[in-house]
C-alpha cells in the first residue's frame, strides 16, 4: 500500500503545473515598443490591446490582461479607438502606430494642403 501511495505522489509531482497566460503590459503608451514587459494573467483573463488614435498627431497604447475584454471600435472625428482581445501566449504584441509615423502622417497632410494652396493662387 505504501509503494502505492508513493508512486502516485511521484506521477502527481512529474505533472506539469497549468501555466497561465502570458499577455504584454503597459499603460497609456506613446510607442509600441515601450509596451514589451510580459505579465502573467489570472484564470479566465484574456490579452487585450486598447489604441486611441488622433488623427496626425500620436496614439496612446495600452496592453495588459483582461477578465472581461469586448472587442470594440469607435470613430470619432479626430481619430479612432480599437479595443482587441486574443487568448495566446504573447498575442497582444502589435499596436499599429507610433509617434514617429503619426508626426510624418501629420507632415505629409500639411504638406499636401500646402501645395493645393501654392497651386491654387497661380490661377487666373
Amino acid at each position: 500500500m505504501k509503494a502505492c501511495l508513493v508512486l502516485l505522489l511521484g506521477a502527481l509531482l512529474c505533472l506539469e503545473s497549468g501555466s497561465s497566460l502570458k499577455c504584454y503590459s503597459c499603460t497609456s503608451q506613446l510607442s509600441n515598443s515601450k509596451c514589451q514587459t510580459e505579465v502573467d494573467c489570472k484564470e479566465d483573463e484574456a490579452c487585450k490591446t486598447d489604441v486611441i488614435r488622433v488623427i496626425g498627431l500620436f496614439s496612446i497604447i495600452s496592453k495588459g490582461c483582461d477578465s472581461s475584454c469586448d472587442p470594440l471600435y469607435q470613430d470619432f472625428s479626430v481619430g479612432n479607438r480599437n479595443i482587441s482581445c486574443c487568448s495566446s501566449d504573447l498575442c497582444n504584441v502589435n499596436a499599429a502606430g507610433s509617434v514617429k509615423s503619426s508626426y510624418g502622417m501629420a507632415a505629409g497632410m500639411a504638406a499636401s494642403v500646402l501645395w493645393i494652396f501654392l497651386n491654387s493662387r497661380g490661377l487666373p
